[in-house]
């Protein structure tokens, strides 16, 4: 098993539906073959982006399926599996790793709050049912549990608990993480504002859904990073702040599909509750890509 099996950015696809809430497969395997062609170092569906706590599980099970036949192995796979309960995040980690994904990522999801022992077994629970690697997410934001440096570094015990995707927003966290936590240690940025500073903080990777939209930007913010060029990482990253920003403040879902839908490629609808932008805000999501496409285009 390789235990790390990602660097780079990964992309985040969202989950187009039809007009009658149904998920629209082929609009959903055309915009995962966007993501890999323009260069994305992963793929993660299934994720907040995707909103995979609004969906059933044979609807959970068509996307996983459906990005192991699209992505054909040309880029690793990390599938969300996330569930209240320990029963069905083991039932969808199995099914990820036979559908063929290379690793799942797990959010400790609650209502009521979970203590950091009740985390752990059931972390402990689900990597020994399975034999890839898990990345444990946190953002307690979505979940209502925020895990501590500690916490994660107990979790990180667990055999194939091998990744962290940190997303408080707090670049503070991510230098405490490389402090107390070692060099060596696989967290990956899920905050796409501190994108740039994650980088500095020894990130090895983003987990966005900005390159449904900007991908080159988002691949040459990460090669600069590698080339350890800061000022050109630095033009790079003020060029795409803009709309990093903007899809973060609107929600995710409801900017990218609006946003694929600018670019023509289509976002599809979605599933009730969750509702498009409004007209203001599509149009100044308009304004945003077009002025970095027309700095690209220089």
């Amino acid at each position: 098993m390789n235990q790390v099996p990602f660097k780079g950015v990964i992309a985040y696809p969202v989950t187009p539906f039809d007009n009658n809430e149904n998920i629209d497969i082929p609009l959903f395997k055309k915009q995962l073959e966007r993501l890999v062609t323009s260069g994305s170092h992963g793929i993660a569906p299934l994720g907040s982006t995707g909103v995979m706590p609004y969906l059933n599980d044979t609807e959970k099970e068509a996307l996983a399926e459906a990005t192991m036949q699209q992505v054909d192995g040309r880029v690793p796979t990390l599938v969300g599996v996330s569930n209240l309960t320990t029963e069905r995040t083991v039932y969808h980690a199995q099914f990820a790793e036979k559908a063929g994904a290379t690793a799942v990522m797990i959010i400790p999801m609650s209502y009521w709050k979970l203590t950091d022992d009740e985390i752990v077994k059931h972390y402990d629970t689900v990597a020994s049912k399975i034999s890839i690697p898990i990345m444990a997410y946190n953002n307690p934001a979505t979940a209502g549990v925020d895990m501590s440096p500690a916490l994660l570094k107990r979790l990180l015990e667990i055999p194939n608990v091998t990744m962290i995707k940190e997303s408080t927003g707090d670049i503070q966290r991510m230098h405490y993480l490389r402090k107390e936590l070692g060099e060596g240690v696989a967290f990956f940025n899920g905050s796409n504002p501190l994108a740039l500073s994650a980088f500095s903080a020894g990130a090895r990777g983003w987990c966005t859904a900005a390159p449904n939209l900007i991908p080159e930007l988002n691949i040459a913010l990460y090669d600069a990073v590698q080339e350890n060029d800061l000022e050109k990482a630095q033009r790079i990253f003020y060029k795409q702040v803009d709309l990093l920003k903007f899809i973060v403040a609107k929600g995710l879902p409801r900017s990218i599909k609006a946003g694929l839908d600018i670019l023509k490629v289509g976002g599809g609808g979605f599933k009730s509750p969750l509702k498009p932008l409004g007209e203001n805000e599509i149009a100044e999501l308009d304004r945003i890509l077009s002025a970095i496409q027309s700095e690209l285009a220089v």
